[in-house]
């Protein structure tokens, strides 16, 4: 595996977008997952996952991650939490310093504490969304020139409000949107491809919440594949959306299909499962 290289980042207010590639990353957080993860949270009826399945999807998740240029740190296993491998909900990072955030589940209140020490640990500035609202990672999506709230029955407009004025702390633009009725988090329908393309769903693609960007739409029942994750030079996508896979192939993307088939029952795909941030130089 060779480093990432990251490059300063200049960034005086709110009107300033960072001045490399948000998708650019030299570091990460990952939790392993523990044998109580087929009683994470989940919307359908999938049946539970085999945690030998999602042991192996976490795994080569990590290997991905590695050979993408990334120093992973991994976080040991908290059986008391069986969402705990979803590292991205609990908080948000950035190169400035990292967020604790609410979740939205009562059941993963206590990941954030679990997580915090980790984040202190490399992190000179941990801010702490502290109030009565909720927000989880999973409907944070960055973008270059702003980072885009979504509410959902994960993300309220209390959290959402409050998570603004943290932001700007870091200096860093937000704008609150709306996710999709009966869609768990914002980025469950949608992913940032490069500075100016997205990859989302019909449905969150006819609120025009994406204006001004190039948006490529998953094919018809590959709404999951939506769920992609750019990191440095490549994206990932789930290895059950062939269509998708092709689609951004053919855009000149360098693809890396990973097997989500395990974590997919619950409801996850591939941002959750890591922290990921550039180190700040300079």
């Amino acid at each position: 595996m060779v480093a990432h290289q990251c490059y300063p980042k200049m960034m005086d207010n709110v009107n300033t977008p960072p001045d490399r590639p948000v998708f650019e990353f030299d570091t990460a957080i990952v939790r392993l997952p523990s044998k109580s993860v087929a009683s994470g949270l989940r919307a359908g009826d999938g049946g539970d996952p085999a945690y030998p399945g999602v042991r192996s999807e976490h795994k080569a998740y990590v290997a991905a991650l590695g050979e993408a240029g990334i120093a992973v740190i991994p976080l040991g296993v908290l059986e008391a939490y069986p969402d705990a491998m979803f590292v991205e909900d609990p908080a948000l990072v950035f190169p400035e310093g990292a967020i604790l955030l609410r979740p939205g589940a009562a059941s993963r209140a206590g990941e954030v504490s679990e997580i915090a020490s980790a984040l202190r640990d490399q992190f000179t500035t941990v801010l702490e969304l502290s109030g009565e609202g909720f927000v989880e990672g999973g409907d944070i999506l960055t973008t270059p020139e702003k980072v885009m709230i979504g509410l959902s029955s994960r993300t309220d407009q209390a959290g959402a409000h409050e998570l603004q004025k943290l932001l700007a702390e870091f200096g860093r633009a937000s704008e609150i949107v709306e996710t999709p009725a009966d869609v768990l988090h914002f980025k469950t329908d949608c992913s940032l491809l490069n500075e100016g393309t997205v990859l989302s769903t019909a449905r969150l693609a006819r609120s025009n919440v994406f204006d001004g960007f190039d948006v490529v739409l998953t094919p018809e029942g590959e709404e999951a594949a939506a769920n992609a994750l750019r990191v440095n030079d490549v994206v990932m996508v789930g290895s059950d959306f062939p269509r998708t896979i092709e689609l951004l192939d053919k855009r000149g993307f360098h693809v890396v299909p990973l097997r989500t088939t395990e974590i997919g029952k619950i409801d996850a795909g591939l941002s959750c499962m890591s922290l990921r941030w550039c180190k700040a130089t300079g």
